[in-house]
């Protein structure tokens, strides 16, 4: 257990001194919401929420699609 602590405290004191290592995971965190936001407006298919009601009928529909030749 007292490994685990000392391990545990490596990781927050190594995030507490760093000060390039900052910018630097704000930049990763901007970038993947750039990239989530991105996929969810222009790539994400809406007609299965429309379209289709019911379970069986979204099944069917993404069944179709994946079989497509």
């Amino acid at each position: 257990m007292n490994k685990c602590k000392k391990f545990i405290y490596m990781y927050i004191d190594g995030f507490k001194n760093m000060t390039l290592g900052k910018t630097l995971w704000k930049i990763v965190f901007i970038k993947l919401a750039v990239i989530l936001i991105f996929l969810k407006y222009f790539i994400h298919d809406k007609t299965i929420k429309t379209e289709y009601i019911t379970k069986e009928e979204k099944i069917d529909f993404v069944y179709k699609n994946i079989t497509k030749e």
